[in-house]
C-alpha cells in the first residue's frame, strides 16, 4: 500500500530554495504572485511539494526569456497540480515558442537600430 504521506509537502521554504537554486525571498516572492503554492502546517508554517522545485526551475528559466510575473502564471496555470512528463514536455515546447518568437521580433529590433537611420524618424511598426 502507498504511503500517504509521500504526497504530503514537506519542503520548507529555505529547502525549496536550495533545491531549486533561489533565494528564500525568491519563493516567497513565487508564492505571493501565486506562481506557487504552499499548504500551511498546523503550525502556520508554509510546506511545498517536490514538484515546486521544477516549478521554481522553470519559472528562472521563463524569467530568462524575458515573461513577466502574469505571463509565466498564464503559462503555470495550465498545469495540472501533479504534472506528468508528458505536460512538462508541452510546457517546454511552448516555451521554445514563445523564445522564439521574441527572438525574432527582438531581430526586427536590431534590424533597425542597425539601419543607420535617425531612431526618432523610424516609421512605427505594427505588430504582428
Amino acid at each position: 500500500m502507498p504511503d500517504a504521506s509521500a504526497n504530503e509537502p514537506r519542503l520548507t521554504v529555505g529547502k525549496l530554495a536550495g533545491a531549486s537554486g533561489v533565494a528564500p525571498s525568491a519563493v516567497r516572492f513565487y508564492e505571493t504572485h501565486g506562481l506557487i503554492t504552499g499548504e500551511r502546517t498546523a503550525g502556520n508554517q508554509r510546506r511545498f511539494h517536490d514538484a515546486d522545485a521544477c516549478r521554481v526551475k522553470v519559472i528562472r528559466v521563463a524569467q530568462r526569456v524575458g515573461l513577466s510575473v502574469a505571463e509565466i502564471k498564464a503559462f503555470l496555470d495550465d498545469l495540472p497540480d501533479a504534472p506528468s512528463e508528458a505536460d512538462w514536455r508541452r510546457l517546454t515546447e511552448r516555451l521554445v515558442q514563445e523564445a522564439t518568437e521574441r527572438i525574432q521580433r527582438l531581430a526586427l529590433v536590431l534590424d533597425d537600430i542597425a539601419a543607420g537611420d535617425n531612431l526618432c524618424d523610424l516609421p512605427p511598426r505594427h505588430k504582428g
